[in-house]
């Protein structure tokens, strides 16, 4: 993702709002910001401080398959269910 913004007389760039999105920055979070050799790099310091909340985590795995029930996915694990033997280490 690539777009072009203007510093203002004031210092102040317009980050453009398909960036803020995806990167989930809302008015009033705190930036840190960074020279590098090819220019500036923004970072949140919300993420850096370790300030996640619960929807920064939501869809962080990526499961594609069905849903699962809270029943079912509290259900306990039978490793041997299976198999004729378990596998070593698992029991």
């Amino acid at each position: 993702m690539a777009a072009m913004t203007r510093l203002s007389s004031k210092g102040q760039v317009v980050i453009p709002k398909e960036f803020r999105d995806a990167m989930d920055w809302r008015p009033g979070d705190e930036l840190i910001v960074t020279t590098t050799e090819s220019g500036i790099l923004l970072r949140s310091a919300r993420r850096e401080a370790g300030g996640l909340r619960l929807e920064d985590l939501r869809g962080f795995i990526g499961y594609k398959g069905p849903s699962i029930s809270t029943e079912e996915l509290c259900r306990p694990v039978d490793y041997g269910a299976h198999d004729e033997e378990p596998e070593q280490g698992l029991r």
